[in-house]
């Protein structure tokens, strides 16, 4: 989240599974751009499910007067696992960048079960991103209800809870801490990415070869922990019941200038309803680590990525684009006129495809009323971050790692 009016950085969200995966221990549409397809990987199957999978999804400035830009929200309703005691949770911001329910304590009226180690210690969860920001809280287990579907006694954060303990240094990247509205963007986020859960097999290994990801937490203070995959922070969809495969995003065109807000929808599954067939969409694969390859202007960049949780298509650096950067929005791009380019997406599976995009002057964008563009842009040096921008105008799937589709196993996206 960005505020229009305060001096800050874009926020890239990044899956912390991915980092962990590259081994770092700390954690980090266009304009309707064409795509021109070389190889198409989809299938045709059956329907299996006929549970209510869709929900209503919405751009705009966000709770609180905060003025976000360019983040996907949703309302999703947590209930104490078991019980009908729940509490509807609205400006959830969807991110398909990372994985997991994270809640802000100051947002939470439920009484929620705390997640313990084997010694039954409270667990933390930390999770840090690619702007250095970071969010620090326990790990509790709820129900999670979206549109009909239902994931049950699912481990998720609880961010900035005052009588847990304090962030430790190993997670306290020196950057903000994202436990309040402002700087979450929301009241809550649900990572719908390409993984099962946010860390998995790493965090799963001996206590000396963890990541800074969990912790075991008694009064009096936080220690690294190995904790296994079943109780870490799971992605929520793939523990549906039905339409757990992966998740399909369709948003709607915006004019250059942007626009107030923009409606579109949320459905859960690839290739369960007839409502989330893949059809002619195709099929780029990602690796193990969350990554497919991105080509500009005839050089290759394999740690590109679509994420909805980044809210601006973040790309190279000022000196190879041959854009400036703003003088009052440092990380955002100012080119003196909009700015139109074409890249290519390569799959792992060989599939290709060119994507027109533009980047205008972000002040200028700035300076509307709109929370809502599609050509809005800043750096990301070696890499491509395809942020919301790039989901304008377009229908964006993305598949879980391991869970079976009509075009074969996640992880991939397909457009």
């Amino acid at each position: 989240m960005i505020s229009k009016h305060t001096s800050s950085s874009q926020k890239v969200y990044r899956s912390i599974r991915l980092a962990i995966i590259l081994g770092v221990a700390a954690l980090l549409a266009g304009c309707g751009g064409s795509s021109t397809t070389t190889t198409s990987t989809t299938t045709s199957t059956t329907p299996t499910s006929t549970t209510a999978n869709t929900v209503s999804v919405a751009v705009n400035a966000g709770p609180d007067g905060i003025e976000a830009v360019d983040e996907l929200y949703a309302t999703v309703t947590i209930c104490v696992p078991g019980t009908s005691t729940c509490q509807s949770i609205p400006y959830v911001m969807v991110d398909t960048g990372a994985e997991g329910f994270r809640i802000l304590s100051s947002e939470l009226s439920l009484s929620l079960p705390s997640e313990t180690d084997s010694s039954g210690n409270p667990l933390g969860n930390c999770i840090a991103y690619a702007d250095n920001s970071y969010a620090w809280g326990s790990v509790v287990t709820a129900d999670i209800e979206i549109a009909g579907e239902k994931a049950s006694s699912v481990p998720i954060q609880v961010v900035g809870a005052a009588n847990f303990p304090a962030v430790p240094a190993s997670c306290n990247t020196g950057g903000q801490a994202d436990d309040t509205v402002p700087t979450m963007g929301g009241y809550a986020t649900i990572g719908v990415g390409l993984f099962q859960q946010d860390c998995g097999s790493a965090c799963a290994a001996p206590v000396s070869e963890v990541p800074d990801v969990y912790y075991s937490c008694p009064s009096t203070g936080c220690t690294l922990a190995s904790v296994p995959v079943a109780d870490q922070v799971q992605n929520p969809v793939w523990k549906f019941a039905t339409d757990n495969n992966g998740v399909m995003i369709t948003l709607p065109t915006v004019a250059p200038t942007g626009a107030v807000s923009v409606s579109g929808t949320l459905a859960f599954g690839i290739g369960t309803q007839s409502d989330n067939a893949l059809g002619s969409a195709t099929v780029y694969t990602a690796n193990d680590e969350g990554y497919f390859t991105t080509t500009f202007d005839g050089a290759p960049y394999s740690d590109s990525f679509i994420d909805t949780g980044s809210n601006g298509l973040y790309f190279l650096d000022p000196l190879t684009v041959g854009i400036p950067e703003c003088t009052d929005e440092p990380g955002f791009y100012c080119p003196a006129s909009t700015e139109s380019y074409t890249a290519t997406n390569t799959g792992v599976n060989g599939a290709s495809g060119s994507v027109s995009f533009s980047i205008a002057n972000t002040d200028s964008l700035f300076s509307t009323v709109n929370s809502a563009f599609d050509d809005l842009g800043g750096d990301n040096p070696g890499s491509f971050d395809w942020g919301l921008p790039f989901f304008f105008g377009r229908t964006v799937f993305v598949a879980i790692q391991n869970e079976s589709t009509p075009a074969g196993d996640g992880p991939y996206w397909a457009y």
